[in-house]
């Protein structure tokens, strides 16, 4: 059985900014990017601790029919689609089906990007220091997704901060980007981000919008 390490998401982002804090990353006009919906609450804490902007990155894996806590891939707010062919050869599915899941998958993240952002288009990542956050990463094909979509945004470096991830998700996400910061890696065979955090309570939209309004907020005072 894994041990509990954190608290709750900003025990975890917390805990998290002190070892960011204490790395020498040369960070250039840095902006943290939570992948929502637990990626956001830990970022928040990151750039409230680090005194940079903080915004979303809307996507999403994409479900297992059967096991919808798992996913078989991610897809985009720009519809690029991610899949791990290694795990579809397991799971079954037609090429109808993994369309069909695609494109639901793809309204949802529209819809999420319209309810957190609004009008607001996606920030400016040009020779930007990005930091991707989330509160675990199990297969990590999302945050594969969410580098992939970023790296086309030419930043300088894109670094990704996590407070847990499986082996074979570290080992995934460790090559892609410029560094990669995990608080601990599980070796176990049965992986689950909440089993380390002892409140790991679903989160609702609404509580996003805020979370993103309030640190919108707190870099318009510190700006004046």
């Amino acid at each position: 059985m894994e041990k509990v390490l954190f608290e709750d998401r900003i025990d975890a982002g917390e805990k998290l900014a002190k070892v960011l804090k204490k790395k020498t990353l040369k960070l250039k006009n840095p902006i943290v990017l939570g992948i929502p919906r637990g990626g956001v609450p830990v970022g928040d804490v990151v750039a409230c601790k680090l005194g940079c902007e903080l915004d979303t990155i809307v996507l999403r894996k994409i479900p297992i029919p059967q096991d919808p806590e798992a996913g078989y891939g991610a897809i985009t707010l720009d519809k690029t689609v991610i899949l791990n062919k290694e795990l579809l050869q397991y799971v079954n599915l037609t090429k109808e089906e993994i369309e069909k899941g695609i494109d639901e998958v793809y309204q949802e993240v529209l819809r999420r990007n319209e309810v957190y952002r609004g009008k607001t288009p996606f920030p400016d990542l040009e020779k930007r220091s990005v930091i991707l956050t989330d509160d675990g990463l199990a297969t990590g094909y999302t945050m594969l997704s969410a580098i992939k979509f970023c790296r086309g945004k030419k930043p300088q470096k894109i670094i990704v901060a996590v407070p847990v991830a499986s082996d074979s998700a570290a080992e995934l996400i460790e090559k892609e980007v410029d560094k990669f910061i995990v608080l601990h890696i599980s070796h176990s065979f049965y992986f689950a981000v909440a089993s380390f955090y002892k409140r790991f309570e679903d989160m609702e939209d609404e509580e996003i919008v805020k979370i993103l309004n309030e640190a919108s907020k707190r870099i318009g005072e510190k700006n004046l």
